[in-house]
């Protein structure tokens, strides 16, 4: 089963196309990755989808109902999460304070408890610095933070923007290591990431996206086998 379905999605800003004609769905409890180079639409396609960039053409679907003119707002409450690229946290507020934000809803706030234990069992160390201002802590455990404070809204579908963005190659793999965790629990996931190699890893089924269009597509396990995408992404 499909929990979202995306469909002859094209997007752009001010004039410009980025996006033509993407197809790509999530099925329930996967963990699919979209990869591709810098300046490809990665982001765009994660802005539209979330209802952050208004679509020219095409349609999204979540849970089988249409959201394509939802607001960004309504999609975050019906269960669209997003952790955005750069983490975007309030850095003056405590790590504590940033993962309260995450459960605005209704419904995450009545977990808010479970879902908190769940976050600091995941990131032992955000237990540690859960009074600490997240302006304070290093690279990996701000994106630590941000992953979490997108589970305390208790997501259906979890979309992470740049997981390894900036990170050492042992942070990165701590973060990647967390997705594996949270596959276990059945949470969907839809990864953008440029660090193909470890996130083909860990996905079940992968997008390559090139010039704004769905390039290539099947099981991460498969991609990581393929020529073109060993030449192309990983240099081999």
């Amino acid at each position: 089963m499909n929990l979202l379905e995306i469909n002859d999605l094209t997007s752009g800003y001010e004039g410009v196309q980025i996006l033509w004609g993407v197809n790509l769905s999530l099925e329930k409890g996967k963990l699919t990755t979209l990869v591709g180079s810098n300046g490809v639409g990665k982001t765009t396609l994660l802005s539209t989808v979330m209802g952050l960039l208004r679509p020219w053409q095409g349609t999204v679907t979540f849970e089988g109902k249409d959201v394509t003119t939802l607001p960004a707002h309504a999609r975050a409450k019906a269960g669209m999460v997003l952790v955005p690229e750069g983490r975007q946290l309030f850095t003056e507020m405590t790590v504590l304070e940033n993962l309260e934000m995450g459960a605005f809803s209704p419904r995450a706030r009545a977990s808010y408890k479970d879902n908190l234990d769940k976050v600091f069992e995941l990131f032992p160390r955000l237990k540690e610095r859960a009074k600490q201002k997240a302006g304070t802590l290093s690279g990996g455990e701000q994106q630590m933070v941000a992953v979490s404070r997108g589970l305390m809204a208790e997501p259906e579908i979890l979309f992470l923007d740049e997981l390894s963005l900036g990170l050492s190659p042992l942070l990165a793999l701590t973060l990647f290591e967390s997705l594996t965790q949270l596959k276990k629990t059945g949470l969907t996931m839809l990864l953008v990431e440029q660090n193909v190699s470890m996130a083909l890893a860990v996905s079940d089924y992968a997008y390559v996206l090139a010039e704004g269009r769905v390039h290539l597509e099947g099981p991460a396990r498969d991609l990581l086998k393929n020529d073109e995408v060993r030449r192309t992404y990983l240099g081999i």
